[in-house]
């Protein structure tokens, strides 16, 4: 069983009143998670929202119906909770009621769905967590894992690091395609507007494509078909269901920095190949820096998310085209990264952003030397 960096953050909410809940992609690992939540606590609460009976119980309770449901559980755990109508007040609800009596720790599978009033009506009674695909420092930390992971660097940079894909690597292709297929796009889908699937695997396609690039909205709605409205709009929906994030352009002196441009990043290496129906080895292709960026951005934010820190990330670019991969801003201090994949290629920062900062530091990550930066 691999553990989850979070699972100790969550256990040291217990018993402050709050609902703990955790967001994440479709088959990240939630389930798992609540199961190893429930590990050594006696009496246990299940609630699977995927079930309609099961669901049922939840859909406009009053309180008693609710302190009924619980009983003398020491632990609820309600998975999918994004189905319960009204969910925020459910946890308003159970939060007033139980107080620290009962632990609630809640599970779901798209943020939007969730978010959708579940703040405005239970402010101030949820913890929230995020739960990604697993991160290199939860499989280094594995007894004896450390060295294993960096020889399945590669794999990893092709097939990503999805629970199911880490645990049966041999049917990795076909796990990547299945989710893709199905749970993929399945919550984007399901919102008002959203009626054209092939225009938005489209769109998605055309994101993979211009990995580690800046993204333009008006021209990747003259590639999909779309307005630029549009575009930004699906953009959207796709971070808040995982699918991929954005970072935006570190402007702070000088005249000539990029000040609105952004880049697009999937949260999976191998969500990013399945998209695009390559999955060749690294020696057979061209986009092995796109790769390499993209597993190190997304591992680093994991990290961060993971530790609970405030640092601010970004990439830096000047209209001359000077530019710095990834930059992370926390309390003032400015750190500048670079990476490089190919061994001999040299890297030293850039003469503009080292006189507009003088003080921020630099550092070129290469497959020999990531860990630090990772864990």
């Amino acid at each position: 069983m691999i553990k989850r960096n979070i699972e100790a953050k969550i256990r040291s909410d217990f018993g402050k009143g709050k609902v703990v809940l955790v967001l994440g992609a479709r088959q990240v690992g939630k389930t798992t998670l609540l199961n190893q939540l429930a590990e050594n606590v006696e009496r246990v609460v299940r609630i699977n929202c995927d079930n309609a009976d099961e669901r049922e119980r939840l859909s406009n309770p009053n309180t008693t119906q609710l302190l009924n449901i619980v009983g003398n559980a020491q632990l609820v755990l309600i998975d999918e909770a994004q189905r319960i109508p009204d969910v925020g007040m459910v946890f308003k609800m159970l939060a007033d009621a139980l107080g620290a009596r009962a632990q609630i720790v809640a599970t779901g599978s798209s943020a939007l769905e969730l978010a959708n009033g579940v703040f405005e009506s239970a402010a101030g009674r949820i913890f929230e967590y995020r739960l990604y695909p697993l991160s290199h420092g939860e499989l280094a930390a594995q007894s004896g894992a450390e060295l294993a992971e960096q020889r399945l660097l590669q794999e990893r940079l092709v097939y990503g690091s999805y629970p199911e894909v880490v645990t049966a690597p041999n049917d990795g292709r076909r796990i990547l395609e299945s989710i893709a297929s199905g749970a993929l796009y399945k919550d984007v889908l399901s919102f008002d507007g959203i009626r054209k699937p092939d225009v938005l695997s489209r769109l998605v396609q055309c994101l993979a494509l211009q990995l580690g690039s800046e993204v333009s909205a008006n021209e990747l709605g003259q590639m999909t078909g779309l307005n630029k409205a549009t575009v930004e709009s699906y953009i959207d929906l796709l971070e808040k269901t995982f699918v991929v994030f954005s970072l935006r352009s570190f402007a702070r002196n000088a005249r000539n920095e990029l000040k609105r441009a952004r880049k697009i990043y999937f949260w999976d290496n191998g969500i990013r190949n399945v998209v695009l129906g390559n999955f060749a080895p690294l020696t057979l292709r061209t986009d092995v820096g796109a790769l390499w960026e993209n597993w190190l951005v997304s591992e680093r934010l994991k990290r961060l998310a993971y530790a609970q820190s405030y640092a601010r990330s970004y990439f830096w670019r000047t209209t001359t085209q000077s530019e710095i991969d990834y930059i992370e801003e926390l309390d003032g201090q400015i750190k500048a990264f670079e990476f490089k994949w190919n061994p001999h290629e040299k890297a030293k920062m850039p003469q503009p952003f080292a006189a507009a900062y003088p003080n921020a530091t630099y550092s070129v990550i290469r497959r020999e030397s990531y860990d630090g930066f990772l864990m």
